[in-house]
């Protein structure tokens, strides 16, 4: 699988997500080696603090696939999910998840806490990180906080 590739397709979301006003929090689901959905965070937007970008792509995801399991599907994102991301990701049964940079604050695939591949859950994902970090770091940096 091409990570610099996808992980490319989610820092251009990431900048769309800075133009439409929200965090640059961006995710990709990959499906067989093609990119079937892109996400931003639409927590403004949509006044839905469950409206991460992680989320709303699983969401996209299953409903464009047509099923609830995505057992086949990776996940890029350009920063570590938080903890309700990384839930609902075990819940999809999604086998990888790609970032980019960890959350030193909210990371729950090992920066906080680690439950991405937590040995008590029944499920585990595949985690790989730091791909294009310096990228999303940068991308990340001329953002100035939204509140």
């Amino acid at each position: 699988m091409n990570y610099e590739l996808f992980m490319g397709e989610a820092l251009a979301e990431a900048r769309n997500a800075i133009a439409a006003g929200e965090r640059p929090n961006a995710a990709v689901a990959v499906v067989d080696e093609a990119m079937v959905v892109r996400a931003h965070d639409r927590v403004i937007e949509s006044n839905d603090p469950t409206a991460h970008a992680v989320v709303v792509a699983l969401r996209e995801t299953a409903r464009k696939l047509g099923r609830e399991r995505l057992a086949d599907a990776t996940i890029f994102t350009t920063v570590e999910p938080c903890v309700m991301c990384i839930g609902a990701l075990l819940e999809s049964d999604v086998a990888a998840l790609v970032f980019a940079m960890p959350n030193a604050t909210e990371g729950a695939a090992g920066s906080v806490i680690q439950l991405a591949q937590h040995p008590d859950l029944q499920r585990r994902i595949r985690v790989v990180s730091g791909i294009r970090r310096d990228e999303a770091e940068e991308l990340l940096a001329g953002v100035p906080a939204i509140a």
